[in-house]
């Protein structure tokens, strides 16, 4: 599930990205930590991914601070920092079998992700989905009683 971003040219932009690759973590675990962090300042990236009793919040923590240093690099204000994207990708799949009754066996797929934080200089400026137009939402629904009466005052 990743995200439709062009983030391997950040020569254009004032970006800075982390690749932390062949994590041995399940990616959908990964992906609820990510939404958390995604577009947070810095700084209350780090503060949320401390107290979250996670491993894949350490994972995430280590890639963040990488991108955080990449940004220092390219003489980026660390203050200013935001995290534009944040994406866990799927990586190579180790496939073991654990015997089972009867000659059996099941198989278990240790699942591996890759982890890409993109961090940018600027301010937080991201709106929020639109909000339901308030004259519909505000509207009371009639009843058909309601709706029959003034059909019926119309008519005469």
């Amino acid at each position: 599930m990743r995200q439709d971003v062009k983030v391997h040219n950040l020569r254009d932009e004032k970006l800075a990205r982390a690749v932390t690759r062949y994590v041995r973590i399940a990616p959908r675990k990964v992906r609820v930590i990510l939404g958390a962090i995604r577009r947070q300042s810095v700084g209350s990236a780090f503060s949320i991914l401390d107290n979250m009793p996670k491993k894949a919040a350490r994972i995430v923590n280590k890639t963040l601070k990488s991108a955080v240093a990449n940004a220092k690099h390219k003489k980026m204000d660390e203050s200013r920092l935001i995290v534009r994207y944040a994406f866990a990708d799927g990586g190579p799949t180790l496939k073991r079998f654990r015997p089972r009754s009867m000659g059996r066996a099941d198989s278990i797929l240790k699942r591996t992700s890759h982890v890409t934080v993109v961090v940018e200089e600027g301010i937080r400026q991201f709106s929020k989905p639109n909000a339901p137009d308030q004259g519909k939402a505000g509207a009371q629904k009639s009843t058909k009683k309601e709706s029959k009466k003034k059909l019926a005052g119309t008519a005469s």
